[in-house]
């Protein structure tokens, strides 16, 4: 008797989403770390800007050049496995209703218990980002700052952590043992250095990454954790910048109309499942 093919066969029209091995999560990450740290290099020295020097430009073009290091990195990973594919990441289109309702779900869930967690612990940390990407220095320093608040560090830290790293750690651990590691990781890197009073901010942010990750594992779309992501950033960008609302109230609802609308125009994957 013929032995049936292990794994099977997939039906016709069909394409079975690539199994990244659990160790290019960790050394994707030391390696964007890496090329970041080259890549802000390169920039500090072609601008002539030192470490000591307050400059929100700088840190504007640095961020870019980190958002798409790490971007990078992810497609770089993927492609020893198989050519890599948008869809691959969880840029692909899902169910719109249920889509909504699980991240209407997640994101209530994140706010009780951040609610609950600044009720007991009270921190009293600002967060000095906006600063530094220049929000206070006029209204173009508002702008730009609010556009990497809430559309560029949305989408490329989904795109790594979620598409990327979440997955890749799929292969190997279950879902909660993978999202808890993903939203540790996620938390941590929002450690900015400032002080032990800092490390307040990490475990709701920790949290925010661990349900990210839940919801993309049942929703199967990045456009969901990216939304909420934005939605987020927004509400925090106008609660600590002098005026950020004038642009959290159009960038985030244009943010999370494109994820509405956009998966309509992304190709359906021919993957049935995420795995």
């Amino acid at each position: 008797m013929e032995r049936p093919p292990d794994p099977p066969e997939l039906p016709e029209g069909l394409e079975r989403t690539p199994r990244w091995p659990a160790w290019y999560a960790g050394v994707g990450f030391l390696t964007g770390l890496v090329l970041t740290l080259v890549a802000v290099g390169v920039i500090a020295g072609v601008t002539g800007t030192t470490t000591d020097e307050d400059s929100a430009s700088f840190t504007i073009v640095a961020t870019l050049a980190q958002s798409a290091v790490f971007i990078g990195t992810a497609w770089l990973f993927a492609s020893f496995t198989a050519p890599p594919r948008l869809w691959h990441f969880g840029v692909r289109r899902a169910p719109f209703w249920p889509t909504v309702g699980w991240a209407a779900l997640a994101i209530v869930c994140f706010y009780v218990l951040a609610a609950t967690y600044a009720g007991i612990v009270q921190p009293d940390v600002d967060q000095t980002v906006t600063q530094d990407l220049g929000a206070d220095q006029g209204t173009a320093g508002l702008l730009l700052a609010g556009f990497m608040v809430v559309v560029v560090a949305p989408f490329a830290e989904e795109f790594f952590f979620r598409g990327f790293f979440y997955r890749a750690l799929r292969t190997r651990f279950p879902i909660l043992i993978a999202a808890l590691i993903d939203g540790l990781l996620f938390g941590a890197i929002h450690f900015d250095f400032s002080g032990a009073d800092a490390l307040l901010i990490v475990p709701p942010l920790a949290v925010l990454g661990f349900l990210f990750c839940l919801l993309y594992e049942r929703t199967g779309t990045l456009f969901a954790p990216v939304a909420l992501h934005s939605l987020n950033n927004s509400i925090a960008y106008a609660a600590q910048v002098n005026d950020g609302w004038t642009v959290s109230v159009v960038a985030g609802p244009l943010m999370i109309a494109a994820c509405m609308l956009v998966p309509r125009l992304v190709p359906r994957a021919p993957a049935a499942v995420l795995r």
